[in-house]
């Protein structure tokens, strides 16, 4: 009987969705054609309007802090969305844990309620990781080529423009994409690069972008700043490399003492152990 409730629970979650798609998509079919970013973010404005926690995600400052994060991961979505994906997932494994079991417990509910309520949390925290660890990785080749650009002739803007297009997509090359969007709509390109380093926060890039703007008010050459920054970010990214190379041995421990010695110790105790409870010799040993 909690097993027919359950599944008509699940049943009755998957009629709403499926009424809000429906909606959704009558909506869209009476708007103009849209384009490849729009269409790309239809589930995630379906997601937003599942539940209204805007207003009570502003009011406890988690609004600001889910869509500094959600800047940093570059995910194309709103945080009222992420934070309503998070309910959802939730209240599916929630369904779904009784109906796995047979039966209803609650500490499997409440397990079940954490995970899927840490889940797109540590989704979006590996995402900000890797991106940073890109943006480390291709931030010295990028400096080179802007202060190539720059020793050229090209002014700033033009240099960023020049590198986005003539380089393969990385984190770096979004990132001052969006800076030159800022700049395009108006705002200063200190403020933009300020923002850019703020929602990034990774030493390299604030070190970048303090060097910029200090070029700018002593009226340093900016070329020769752009040398100098080079070399201090690639020294910077061994420094890192360094540190990593230093922890291996360290995280090495766990494996090492939970897997190989207990795998050792019964290989060679285990022949000993034969001897002395079978009161015979094994042969070989």
């Amino acid at each position: 009987m909690d097993i027919l409730i359950y599944l008509l629970i699940i049943l009755a979650l998957g009629l709403i969705v499926w009424s809000l798609v429906l909606s959704q998509q009558g909506r869209s079919t009476r708007l103009p054609p849209l384009n490849v970013n729009l269409k790309r973010t239809r589930p995630h404005i379906l997601l937003s309007s599942i539940l209204p926690t805007r207003g009570l995600l502003e009011k406890t400052g988690i609004f600001a802090r889910i869509k500094r994060k959600i800047d940093a991961g570059h995910l194309n979505i709103s945080p009222e969305g992420f934070f309503n994906l998070k309910i959802l997932i939730m209240a599916v494994l929630a369904a779904l844990t009784p109906v796995a079991l047979g039966k209803v417990d609650p500490i499997y509910i409440l397990v079940a309620l954490v995970i899927g309520y840490i889940a797109p949390e540590f989704y979006l925290r590996q995402r900000i990781a890797k991106r940073k660890y890109q943006i480390v990785r291709r931030l010295p080749e990028t400096v080179d080529l802007l202060g190539l650009c720059i020793e050229a002739g090209l002014d700033f803007s033009s240099a960023v423009r020049w590198v986005i297009d003539k380089t393969p997509p990385t984190p770096i090359n979004e990132e001052f994409s969006l800076v030159l969007e800022e700049i395009k709509w108006g705002k200063p390109r200190i403020q933009a690069l300020k923002d850019m380093s703020s929602r990034l926060d990774i030493p390299e890039v604030s070190s970048f972008v303090q060097t910029i703007i200090q070029a700018e008010r002593m009226g340093s050459p900016v070329a020769e700043v752009f040398t100098i920054l080079s070399e201090d970010v690639r020294l910077q990214r061994f420094h890192r490399g360094e540190r990593i190379a230093l922890q291996a041995p360290i995280k090495i421990l766990l494996p090492l003492i939970f897997f190989i010695m207990p795998v050792i110790g019964i290989i060679i105790g285990g022949p000993i152990f034969l001897q002395f409870t079978m009161g015979k010799m094994i042969p070989g040993f």
